[in-house]
């Protein structure tokens, strides 16, 4: 891994470096608490580092009634992040601060069935772009953290048999941009980044709590006390292709009845295609006539104007994701699920069905305290993780080369 500022940093000013980062900002006496070192130990360590351009002060905080406390940061000398969010049919990437304040970003259209050659030149492009039009050099990036909508293989960084985009299996993204950039890339699975931008968001006072993501899949981001889980080869979380109905339609994965096949874009954009062939809703009818073609957009805006068919599509596929929720919820018992993807366009109808369907289905003690809401980050989720994943594993690695054995996402 290429050097950074902090590479010679030990152990405990590299704690320091991650719960500052974690707390967006935390003062002397807050430090000193999450840590549990004297304000004087604390005060010399940040004395330090501040000494060293590591942190900056950059403000006061809200007075308690004393002395008002300087806010520190990460130093904005110490470079940039490079956060890629890759989905089915969308992308945003944005170049970052180690503070995640976004300096610049971009968003498009992409069909991730083109294949890594054609999607990862116009990534690297427009990463060569944005960091132009913010006066940067690609020997500023600190690192590059990069979400993928499909199983990843987190110590490689290669996807493996990814369903919805079989030509990427193998193929190794750290390799490609590695070209153009010296910087380490980190590749994951998208939804674990919604899950870690979710977790930055919080900073981390929520230690269990699940992200879905509902679009052209479906996936979930697990965060088990306060660290997103991967399980033993990267594949927790692709709960998509759990069954909800033996006798349902066939899924790309081969299996029947998967819960994606049934509730996510596709096969809502299929149930309004059906609604308006059958005569069952004018309004999409006339959209399908006029466009050839309908999407979940096409549902929430009829569902909007109180179509009938419309509402029974969300509902239904609110249903069935909450039928493989409670499952989840049961086994799990997170204290909060956040709900992200194409599907927050659907409004409170689906969200009101994802959570009657797993409070009728999951054990009281489950839901006792358990929230269900959409993902306050919404479509920035991703993007930010990636943000996310790139100073943590930077300042992680760091500390795991000079012995401390600090976590990955685990500010101590």
């Amino acid at each position: 891994m290429p050097s950074t500022r902090w590479s010679h940093c030990g152990t405990e000013d590299l704690s320091v470096l991650q719960t500052i980062f974690w707390s967006a900002g935390a003062s002397r006496n807050a430090l000193a608490q999450r840590l549990a070192y004297s304000k004087s130990k604390a005060n010399a360590m940040v004395a330090a580092l501040l000494d060293e351009g590591l942190l900056d002060e950059v403000g006061l905080q809200e007075s308690s009634g004393g002395r008002r406390a300087e806010t520190l940061r990460l130093s904005e000398t110490l470079g940039v992040v490079i956060g890629a969010d890759l989905g089915a049919t969308s992308m945003q990437i944005a170049v970052m601060r180690p503070d995640m304040t976004v300096l610049a970003r971009h968003r498009e259209p992409i069909d991730v069935r083109q294949g890594p050659g054609v999607i990862l030149a116009r990534v690297r492009g427009l990463m060569r772009e944005l960091l132009a039009r913010c006066g940067l050099a690609p020997n500023q990036v600190i690192a590059i953290g990069m979400g993928v909508p499909g199983p990843v293989d987190f110590e490689s960084g290669q996807l493996v048999n990814p369903p919805l985009m079989p030509d990427w299996d193998g193929f190794s993204i750290r390799d490609y941009l590695r070209e153009a950039f010296a910087a380490p890339v980190f590749v994951d699975n998208d939804v674990n980044l919604m899950a870690l931008g979710e977790m930055y968001r919080l900073q981390r006072n929520l230690p269990n709590f699940l992200v879905i993501k509902v679009g052209t899949g479906i996936g979930c981001g697990i965060v088990c006390h306060g660290q997103v889980y991967r399980g033993a080869n990267g594949s927790a979380g692709d709960v998509g292709h759990i069954c909800v109905d033996q006798h349902g339609p066939r899924c790309h994965c081969g299996n029947q009845g998967c819960v994606e096949a049934m509730a996510a874009a596709p096969a809502m954009a299929r149930m309004a295609t059906e609604a308006a062939q059958r005569g069952e809703s004018a309004l999409l009818a006339e959209r399908l006539q006029s466009t050839g073609t309908l999407t979940i957009e096409d549902v929430a805006q009829a569902s909007r104007t109180g179509d009938v068919a419309a509402n029974a599509i969300i509902q239904r596929a609110g249903s069935l994701v909450g039928q493989m929720l409670a499952s989840i919820v049961n086994f799990f018992n997170p204290s909060h699920v956040f709900i992200a993807g194409r599907v927050t366009d659907m409004g409170p109808l689906f969200l009101a069905s994802v959570r009657q369907s797993v409070y009728h289905r999951s054990l009281a003690l489950s839901t006792r305290h358990l929230e269900i809401q959409y993902a306050p980050l919404a479509d920035d989720a991703g993007v930010v993780g990636a943000g996310v994943l790139a100073m943590q594993e930077s300042l992680s690695r760091a500390g795991s080369v000079t012995g401390a054995g600090v976590g990955a996402g685990v500010a101590r």
